[in-house]
This record gives structure tokens, sequence and C-alpha cells, in this order.
């Protein structure tokens, strides 16, 4: 196989299995040299904990590129998470341009929003920054409610076929002709993913798993990310990341008192089986 360099940006939280301490250890298992570029250091994840320490690392981030470009460093694919401000955009648009191959696979993940409403901290311009951001990528990893947020289309717990597909045809007019579209449910019980390539329309179902875990979007982009890197076809890896995603959840459930992350670890050794088939 080819040994390709990815650049992975996005914050770290050091403790709660998501971010960096997610994206790292899955994109090195899928077989790619993994680099890195932390747009902020936390204690721990924001979600449920309190008192976390947090350092922002937005102004390294310029510098570091520069460093970069003057050892002609270029990377074959780069994969954005959680960035904190659109300041960050604009360093991580320079990236793009700057450090990206000539064939460089460029994916973002719009990590803003999930059941309904924005993170905290985040408001109308950030979304502009990353409708701007989307635009130069080659695939975005949106869930519904990220989907709206960059649309304007009102947010629905119930939809038909025909929503997503207004949802899909606007994501396209940012200019990323391919999404990943995650967590969409059409009936009860079931949940999946849209994959919509130049105009091209499939659909992944699987049984929706009774317990959640915090962290599983991070979990499913790298994965997706790392088999599309690898070769895989957009829907072979949308399929990898999905099937990945529930055997993580199940692997938790077997868990007592792991409130704060999905155990993803124990289960690589699937996601590695199901990158080598």
């Amino acid at each position: 196989m080819s040994y390709k360099k990815i650049l992975t940006i996005q914050d770290i939280s050091c403790v709660g299995q998501c971010s960096l301490t997610v994206a790292l250890p899955i994109l090195s298992a899928c077989g790619l040299e993994t680099c890195v570029l932390p747009s902020a250091v936390l204690s721990t994840h924001t979600a449920g904990f309190s008192g976390y320490t947090f350092r922002d690392l937005t102004e390294d981030m310029p510098n570091i590129k520069q460093h970069w470009m003057k050892e002609e460093i270029k990377f074959d694919a780069i994969y954005t998470g959680y960035l904190g401000s659109t300041k960050q955009i604009a360093y991580v648009e320079d990236i793009f341009a700057d450090t990206a191959s000539d064939t460089c696979v460029k994916v973002v993940d719009p990590a803003m929003a999930d059941n309904g409403n924005l993170y905290p901290g985040f408001d109308a311009e950030f979304v502009e920054a990353m409708k701007g951001l989307c635009g130069k990528a080659d695939y975005i990893v949106p869930n519904i409610t990220e989907a709206c947020f960059l649309t304007g289309v009102e947010y629905k717990t119930e939809y038909d076929r025909a929503y997503i597909d207004e949802i899909l045809e606007k994501l396209v007019a940012l200019g990323c002709k391919n999404v990943i579209f995650t967590g969409i449910a059409y009936e009860k019980g079931k949940t999946g993913v849209v994959v919509y390539e130049d105009g091209k329309y499939a659909y992944y179902e699987h049984d929706k798993m009774p317990n959640s875990c915090h962290g599983t979007g991070d979990i499913y982009a790298s994965a997706f990310v790392g088999a599309l890197v690898r070769g895989k076809s957009a829907y072979k890896a949308a399929k990898i990341a999905a099937d990945y995603t529930v055997e993580c959840i199940k692997e938790t459930a077997k868990l007592d008192k792991h409130w704060y992350g999905a155990a993803f670890e124990p289960v690589l050794g699937k996601l590695i089986g199901f990158i080598n088939e």
C-alpha cells in the first residue's frame, strides 16, 4: 500500500475520548502517517466536567504552518474537526492553500452543533465562516443540526427523503460536491448515513443503539477519513465508519460509569479488519 501522510486539525482534550485523542489513534490504526495541529489543549472535554483548564493555541497555528512551508512539508489529506473560532477557520483555509499536495483530499467535519442547537460560544458569524471552509473541502461530514445551520433549513426531528434532498442541494451549493450526512433516520429504531457524491445518492442504514456516547461523531469522522484515504470508496468508507462506531457503542455499554466517552480502543482491531478486507 502507499504510505500517505494526513494532517488533522482540532483541539485536544487530555481526558475524554474525543477530538485529537480519538483522531490520532484511529487514523494511525488505518495505516496513515498522522500529523496533528492542536487548536487548543483542555484538561477534559466540556460536556459533564466542571473546572476544566483551557489553553488557546490559535496564535501558534500560523507559525507552525510557516515552519512546515520552510521544510516543504505537504499533506496527502487534511481533516478538520472542532475549531474554536472564526480566526482558526481562517488559519485553516491558509493551511489548505499552502500545505496541501496536488492530490490532497480535504475533509471538513463542521463540528459546531447538535440536537438543534449551536455549541456554546458559537454564533452566526462562526456559521458563515464554516460555510466558507466547507466550500473548500472535498468532503464534508455534518450531522443534521449542522447541516440545517449551514443551509438555513428548519431543523426537524421527523422528516422524509424530500427534506434531506433539499438540505443536500443547499449544502452542495456551498461549493463542496460530496456530503457524508450522518445520523439520518427515516424510520423509528433505525439510523444511518447518506452518501452524496458527485450528484449520486446512497444510504446505509443500521439499527439505532439504545445507548448514546459522547465523542461518537469524532470516532465516525476519523474512521471515515481513514478508510477514504486508504482507498475505499466514499460509500464503503461511510459503511466502515458506521459499523465501527456501532461496535464502539456496544463495547461502551459493557462498562460501568463510563459516561464521558466511547470505548473505541478495545475494538480498533475490528476497524483494522474492515480496512484490510
